[in-house]
């Protein structure tokens, strides 16, 4: 199985350079010149519009919006929060639906191993923790990708001490009737991003071992609750 390079970015990497970074990796694992990476960082705070992003998403506070390619609609990076970019060959035939599966199974072990339950929502994409009052589900890891001549780029972003407010200013992945949370708020305790991207590098490398030997790790636990 291709062994990735792990990087855990140092400091914050501006989300420009970020892009950069990744197209030059997603170059070098078309070329054969690499098998795959795994980028570990923080940006700056930044809004990203996916490519289904609508008018009505967008801030309202006039913030500059940065228009990507990766699926999913607009969302917030900044200091505090982990985004995972795995640039990574997907198997022919593609089955990028079942590579967004295994990206949510990264989450939602990561979530576990701090020591809460998350899950997944009918029809929406990410992971959720369910509120202890019983009301809406708050999204605590979002899921974007991008997949061109076969390689998957862009990826996941975990809340994990990060600021909430900027989430105000925008409707988050496009979705009105639901919160959004950190692992910190969650869990009662200071849950760092280190923390969480020791979790996570290793099983993104877990879930692509699956991917190629048939035995995807989003195959085992598929906890799904109505929206």
């Amino acid at each position: 199985m291709p062994q990735l390079e792990i990087i855990r970015w140092p400091g914050l990497l501006a989300y420009e350079e970020g892009l950069a970074v990744q197209r030059a990796y997603h170059a070098d694992v078309v070329a054969g010149r690499s098998p795959g990476a795994v980028v570990l960082c923080e940006h700056p705070s930044v809004y990203t519009a996916g490519r289904r992003t609508e008018p009505s998403d967008l801030p309202t506070d006039g913030s500059p919006v940065v228009d990507v390619d990766r699926g999913g609609r607009i969302t917030w990076h900044g200091p505090g929060q982990l985004v995972a970019y795995p640039i990574v060959r997907l198997p022919e035939p593609l089955d990028v639906v079942a590579w967004v599966r295994d990206l949510e199974q990264v989450v939602l072990d990561t979530v576990t191993a701090v020591g809460l339950t998350a899950e997944r929502v009918a029809g929406r994409s990410g992971v959720w923790l369910p509120r202890p009052d019983g009301g809406p589900y708050d999204k605590v890891g979002a899921i974007g990708l991008h997949v061109a001549e076969g390689v998957s780029s862009h990826g996941i972003a975990v809340n994990c001490d990060n600021d909430l407010t900027p989430f105000a200013a925008i409707v988050p992945c496009g979705i009105a009737d639901a919160g959004v949370t950190t692992l910190t708020h969650a869990t009662g305790r200071h849950v760092t991003v280190d923390e969480v991207a020791a979790v996570v590098g290793p099983r993104i490398q877990q879930a692509v071992d699956g991917m190629h030997a048939g035995t995807r790790i989003s195959s085992t636990t598929r906890q799904e609750v109505a929206a």
